[in-house]
């Protein structure tokens, strides 16, 4: 029997349902949800402010979008917002499993794409701007664009700086484990993989989840994490394993684990730019030399250390980071207030 679509036309979806709508893309395979209709406002003067409303008052729309059966366990999402400075073209908040995180580099390389492309934001060739409020600061991308098409973004952070260097902690079940912690908008821990014994490869998923997740609770139970300008972004937010890369024309490989147990598709955005902070400090990269970084995927993003500066007491880097992101679909959710599951689940 042939299905009769066109009836979908006439169904009239009841008024009390909340209605969302998005466009989904992906960055070197890390998925990103952008929410474009059916949000509510959000009051604040700031980007952090408005996120502070948000996971107050919102946190059931963020997990019907980000948990089952709309999403998975490592579903990454966006909310955009109008800017909240005379620079800024858009405002951006990041959701994940766990809740909202304070910056997303894969997530403002596909963010640049779909506004281009879809034709939201004006396109200018060969190169086009857009300034974005981020939680932790302004973020200018940049899109190459041909014939209409965005072949590739590069972007340039907030400042990146390293916390803490060669520090060990004592890790239930790892025993004593060597890692430093560097901000690239968000902090993360950066273990070498074969230190904690895993390898950067998808049949390890399970294991990289478990170890990394051990680590993070590690350290955070170690280290006073503060940032030297803003108090909701002084924590911990992943481990990430680096190792040695696949492509011998690359420079190394990353893993993320973030969040709530979330593995990172792709290289990770910010945990580049902190790894820029990194290498600068130890003199293993020069500024403008650009580095190829993998992802567990085999996917990449280039980096590099685009200025130094002195920053409120540390010595930091303006990173600079680029990749490449598909669209994947135009979706419209639904959620019915009487669904026991509308609050949505995931399984780890």
């Amino acid at each position: 029997m042939k299905l009769d679509v066109t009836k979908l036309d006439q169904w009239q979806i009841p008024e009390e349902w909340l209605r969302i709508k998005t466009l989904d893309a992906h960055t070197g395979g890390e998925p990103l949800r952008i929410i474009l209709e059916g949000y509510p406002d959000l009051p604040g003067d700031t980007i952090l402010l408005k996120r502070r409303y948000a996971t107050a008052h919102y946190e059931d729309i963020r997990k019907a979008l980000m948990w089952e059966p709309r999403g998975h366990a490592d579903m990454y999402g966006c909310i955009l917002t109008p800017p909240v400075t005379s620079e800024a073209d858009y405002g951006v908040l990041f959701i994940h499993n766990e809740g909202f995180s304070t910056m997303c580099g894969h997530a403002v390389i596909a963010l640049s794409k779909v506004l281009i492309e879809t034709g939201i934001y004006p396109a200018q060739e060969p190169l086009t701007t857009i300034k974005i409020d981020a939680p932790p600061g302004l973020i200018t991308s940049y899109a190459q664009v041909e014939n209409n098409r965005v072949t590739n973004v590069f972007f340039r952070s907030v400042p990146a700086f390293v916390l803490a260097q060669d520090r060990s902690v004592d890790v239930p079940g790892l025993g004593n484990i060597r890692y430093d912690i560097a901000f690239g908008g968000a902090f993360y821990a950066f273990v070498h993989a074969q230190d904690a014994g895993v390898e950067l490869k998808p049949k390890c998923y399970g294991e990289l989840i478990q170890k990394g997740m051990a680590i993070k609770h590690a350290v955070m139970a170690s280290e006073d994490i503060r940032h030297p300008v803003e108090a909701d972004l002084g924590f911990l937010y992943g481990t990430i394993f680096t190792g040695p890369a696949e492509d011998e024309q690359h420079h190394s490989r990353n893993v993320c684990i973030f969040a709530d147990g979330e593995v990172d598709r792709s290289p990770t955005g910010s945990g580049v730019s902190a790894r820029m902070a990194l290498h600068h400090a130890r003199n293993e990269i020069n500024e403008k030399e650009p580095v190829i970084i993998e992802s567990i995927l085999g996917t990449t993003m280039t980096a590099s250390v685009h200025d130094t500066l002195s920053w409120e007491g540390y010595d930091a880097v303006i990173p600079e980071v680029g990749g490449t992101a598909y669209i994947t679909g135009i979706n419209e959710f639904l959620v019915d207030p009487e669904d026991p599951l509308k609050r949505g689940f995931f399984f780890r």
